[in-house]
């Protein structure tokens, strides 16, 4: 049950930090995995409060594989418990 609570609320603060700050567009060609990439993060439960998240622009590709990966697992969990 935890574990569900922690997922949603990683997707909750994916899809905030997706609406509240976007990625520059980046120049054709190589992307620059090292540049720092700052993003306001609504904190969950408040209006108004919200932190500064800065990581390099491959922590954040990581960081979405992994919540897209949790994402799809808990979901082909809520089908198979659905299921039967």
């Amino acid at each position: 049950m935890k574990k569900l609570v922690a997922i949603a609320a990683l997707a909750t603060i994916a899809a905030a930090a997706g609406a509240v700050a976007q990625e520059p567009a980046q120049p054709k060609g190589t992307p620059e995995p090292d540049r720092m990439i700052c993003r306001n993060i609504a904190e969950i439960g408040s209006r108004i409060a919200n932190h500064r998240v800065c990581m390099t622009s491959a922590q954040w590709a990581e960081q979405r594989r992994l919540q897209r990966m949790d994402t799809e697992r808990t979901q082909s969990q809520q089908s198979v418990r659905s299921g039967q």
